[in-house]
C-alpha cells in the first residue's frame, strides 16, 4: 500500500513539474518575441498617445505630411495634423502655442524678434534647395542667368526677356508672400538681400503648387520654388542655371550652388513625448531615404565649406 501511494505521489509531482516547465517555456518564448526587435520602435511607439499639430513651411509640407502618415501607422493612438501657411506663420503659431511644431525654411531669428526666437528650440531635419524656374517658352533661349541678371529682373530694372538673350516678351514675376521662408532664402542667397519687386509685373501666391502651375501657364513667367516641388513638375516649366551652376543637391553639398537652407522644425521649449518621437522619426534612416526621393537633401552630405556657410 505504501508503495502504491509513493508511486502516485511521484506521478503527480512529475505532472506538476512538467506543467510548470511548459509555462516557463511559453513565458520565455513570449519575452523573446518582444525583445527580438521584430517590432522594434513600433512596440515602444505603440504606447504613445495624444496629438501633434504642425504648421508652417510649404517647402517642408510634403515631407512632413508623408512622415505624419507613416508615423501614425505605427502609433495609431497619436493624432497628427499638418498644415502650411509659410515659415513665418509656423513660427508665430508655435510661439503662440497654437501648434506643437512650427516648420521653417529659415532660422527663427530671421522672422521673429531675438527675444521671441530665444523661446523656441530648433530641430534641423534636412536641407532644401530653391531653384529659379521659367515658363518653357523662355527656357528654349534662356537657361542660364548671372546673379546680376537675376537681381535686375527681380528688382524691376529688367522687364523684357530680350535684355537677357530671350524673346521680345514682358517678364512676369511669380512671387511668394513676405511670410514665405522660400522667399526669404531666395532673397538672401540669390539676390544678396535686395528686396524683390512688387508691382504690376509681379503675381503672388502663398501655395507652391499654385506657383508652379502659374509659371507653367503664364507666358514669359519666372519664379522660384523648392526642389521638393520639382520632383513631379510637368513640361511647362524648366530650371535655370545660376552663374552656370545647375540647381541640384550635388552642387549644394560641394558648396557650388548657394540658394538653399536647412529645414527647421521648431518647438516652444522641449517637446512632449509624442512630439519628440515624431521629431526622431523625421531624422531616422527611413525618413532620410524618403526625403531624398521626395527632393530634400541630407545634412551629413554637406562638405565643410557648405556647412560653414550656414
Amino acid at each position: 500500500m505504501r508503495i502504491k501511494i509513493r508511486k502516485t505521489l511521484i506521478v503527480l509531482l512529475s505532472v506538476f513539474l512538467l506543467g510548470f516547465s511548459l509555462i516557463g517555456c511559453a513565458s520565455t518564448s513570449n519575452s523573446g518575441a518582444n525583445s527580438s526587435g521584430t517590432t522594434g520602435t513600433q512596440s515602444q511607439s505603440s504606447n504613445l498617445s495624444g496629438s501633434i499639430s504642425i504648421s508652417g513651411s510649404s517647402a517642408l509640407y510634403p515631407l512632413a505630411n508623408n512622415a505624419a502618415t507613416a508615423f501614425k501607422k505605427d502609433n495609431p493612438d497619436v493624432s497628427i495634423t499638418v498644415g502650411g501657411g509659410g515659415s513665418g506663420t509656423g513660427l508665430n503659431n508655435v510661439l503662440a502655442g497654437t501648434v506643437d511644431i512650427g516648420n521653417s525654411d529659415v532660422y527663427a531669428t530671421e522672422k521673429l524678434a531675438a527675444a521671441e526666437a530665444g523661446k523656441l528650440v530648433d530641430h534641423k531635419v534636412c536641407l532644401i534647395g530653391v531653384a529659379v524656374i521659367v515658363n518653357s517658352d523662355i527656357a528654349a533661349k534662356v537657361n542660364d542667368l548671372s546673379t546680376a541678371q537675376l537681381t535686375a529682373i527681380f528688382s524691376g530694372k529688367t522687364t523684357n526677356w530680350q535684355d537677357v538673350g530671350g524673346p521680345d516678351e514682358q517678364i512676369t514675376i511669380v512671387n511668394r508672400p513676405s511670410s514665405s521662408g522660400t522667399r526669404a532664402l531666395f532673397v538672401k542667397w540669390a539676390l544678396g538681400g535686395q528686396s524683390d519687386v512688387e508691382g504690376d509685373s509681379s503675381l503672388q501666391t502663398d501655395d507652391s503648387n499654385a506657383l508652379l502651375a502659374t509659371v507653367g501657364n503664364t507666358s514669359g513667367a519666372i519664379g522660384y520654388i523648392a526642389f521638393s516641388y520639382l520632383v513631379n513638375a510637368g513640361p511647362g516649366v524648366a530650371k535655370v542655371r545660376i552663374d552656370g551652376v545647375d540647381a541640384n543637391y550635388d552642387n549644394i553639398y560641394s558648396n557650388k550652388y548657394q540658394i538653399w537652407g536647412y529645414e527647421h522644425m521648431y518647438t516652444a521649449g522641449q517637446p512632449n513625448a509624442q512630439t519628440q518621437a515624431f521629431l526622431d522619426y523625421m531624422t531616422s534612416k527611413t525618413m532620410s531615404t524618403q526625403a531624398e526621393i521626395m527632393g530634400y537633401g541630407t545634412i551629413s552630405k554637406l562638405n565643410a565649406a557648405a556647412a560653414a556657410s550656414r
